[in-house]
């Protein structure tokens, strides 16, 4: 049981960081009051990439206790929503949270879809030598959500886990899978078989993205097990 200790949301905009990449709205900020998350998430919010968001990534969770250990890692205060992320949780280990799993937050039901990977507008928003690489290799990733029941939420309310899968693997550990540790893809590949109401999507995303990327260029990637044609928007 945890709580959310801050709920925040922003527009797509172009800052002087991000210019040669284009928009983003990873500078989220605290909201007021009750806000309605529906199936694409908090009402008013952007996303200015293909992969930040859609129904399978609609909320991006983080851990207040995460974002204390960076700061005592960075030497720097690190506010609420400082990751672009919608929610900020106290008293709940985000990090392993469980792939498929389902939290009652407010009037909302909310679904573990994948963890969150560093980019480079991340990077270049945190000012931080190497930060995607570190961000990544830290293994406090934060959680991708998707809304299963749309409703309000509000500072305060609590974030219960009302259902798990028979198998788990953690937020944590699916980063493992994205950077090619082929033993958690495939511990991740069995557990979607069984849960046929978690769609594994957003998950095989990232790791196809991160696949390609590795490629020589003009390479193909070899397909990935459990892929859904398209990917997920994400």
């Amino acid at each position: 049981m945890g709580t959310i200790l801050s709920v925040n949301s922003g527009p797509c905009v172009v800052p002087e960081f991000a210019v040669r990449r284009g928009q983003t709205a990873i500078k989220k900020l605290p909201v007021d009051g009750s806000v309605r998350l529906t199936k694409l998430g908090i009402e008013g919010d952007e996303q200015a990439a293909d992969f930040h968001g859609g129904t399978l990534q609609a909320v991006y969770a983080y851990a207040r206790e995460d974002l204390d250990w960076w700061s005592s890692q960075l030497q720097r205060d690190l506010r609420n929503g400082i990751f672009g992320e919608n929610l900020d949780l106290i008293g709940f280990d985000a990090s392993n949270a469980v792939l498929a799993e389902k939290w009652q937050v407010g009037e909302v039901l909310l679904q573990v879809m994948a963890p969150r990977m560093a980019c480079g507008t991340f990077g270049s928003w945190m000012d931080e030598k190497g930060w995607a690489k570190r961000f990544n290799n830290a293994r406090r990733p934060g959680v991708y959500l998707r809304v299963l029941k749309e409703g309000r939420v509000s500072v305060g309310d609590q974030v219960d886990v009302v259902w798990r899968p028979r198998r788990h693997v953690t937020v944590a550990e699916a980063v493992g899978a994205i950077l090619d540790e082929q033993d958690v893809l495939r511990r991740i590949t069995e557990m979607a078989d069984e849960e046929p109401t978690w769609d594994r999507s957003a998950m095989m995303f990232h790791v196809s993205n991160r696949t390609r990327s590795a490629l020589p260029k003009n390479e193909p990637a070899a397909a990935v097990p459990g892929l859904h044609a398209g990917g997920a928007r994400a």
